[in-house]
This record gives C-alpha cells, sequence and structure tokens, in this order.
C-alpha cells in the first residue's frame, strides 16, 4: 500500500489523539510543586534538627535521591509520571528515577551484565563530567590561589 503525503497526514490525523495540554500542564505544575514542597519539608525537618544550611542541603539531596529511587523501584514513580509527565522530571528525583529504571529493566541479566551495568548508563556521564570538572577547578585553583 503506497501512500501519498497528504494521505498519510489524513490518516495520522485520524488516529492520533489531541493531547489536553491545558490539563498535562496543571498536571505537571501541581505534582513537580508537590515534589519541590515534600523537599522543601525534608531540608526544614533537617534544619530543625540542628544542621546548618550547607549539611540539611546535602541531607535533602540525599534524602530526595532514596525516595525517587525507591518510588521506581516499588513501581510507583512510573505511575506518577504516567499522571503527571514533565512534573517528574524535577532534576533531582528525575536524576534518580533515570538511574534506577534501566537497571531494573536488566536485572534479569545478572548483577553484573545486567544490573550494574546498566545503573550507570544515564549517570556515569555526568559522574566522569563531574568528577573531570572537580579536578580541573581544583587543579587550577591550587596552582593559581585567588587570595
Amino acid at each position: 500500500m503506497k501512500l501519498s503525503r497528504a494521505e498519510y497526514q489524513d490518516m495520522l490525523q485520524k488516529e492520533s489523539p489531541n493531547s489536553p495540554l491545558a490539563r498535562d500542564m496543571l498536571w505537571a505544575g501541581l505534582i513537580g510543586g508537590l515534589i519541590c514542597v515534600i523537599g522543601e519539608v525534608v531540608s526544614t525537618f533537617y534544619k530543625g534538627r540542628g544542621l546548618d544550611t550547607e549539611m540539611s542541603g546535602a541531607a535533602t539531596a540525599i534524602t530526595m535521591v532514596f525516595l525517587g529511587a525507591l518510588l521506581t523501584g516499588l513501581h510507583l514513580y512510573d505511575k506518577l509520571a504516567k499522571h503527571a509527565g514533565a512534573g517528574t522530571i524535577v532534576p533531582i528525583t528525575g536524576f534518580a528515577n533515570a538511574i534506577v529504571s534501566p537497571a531494573m529493566e536488566f536485572k534479569s541479566e545478572g548483577l553484573v551484565l545486567g544490573l550494574a551495568a546498566k545503573l550507570f548508563t544515564i549517570a556515569g556521564p555526568v559522574l566522569v563530567y563531574g568528577i573531570s570538572a572537580s579536578i580541573i577547578y581544583g587543579l587550577i585553583l591550587f596552582f593559581f590561589p585567588i587570595a
């Protein structure tokens, strides 16, 4: 069956559902905002326990990565993402989801070749760049002190 460009466009229009853009944007904003509110609650909790701003920020980041990874492992993050769309791409929890998802998908291939190899598919380049940049920055500061 050979279709002309116009026939293909007509067929595509009939078969493609319209996206409820306003509803999708509302859900993305609400869920993304809720994730950020949870992060603020966690940060306030740590500050209330005596941590300073820097330490509470680190503890909050660790907690949010853990929660994102845990929800991904329990298959709840994907269900949330179906409704919230881009709202679940809040950087820290979205990054945790991006690391854990490929690892879970390939866990049937074993701990080393499946889980461990895929765990760093997304995180690997980020970690390599971050570590390399920090080493270069450290060397520059070591050889050319600011103060």
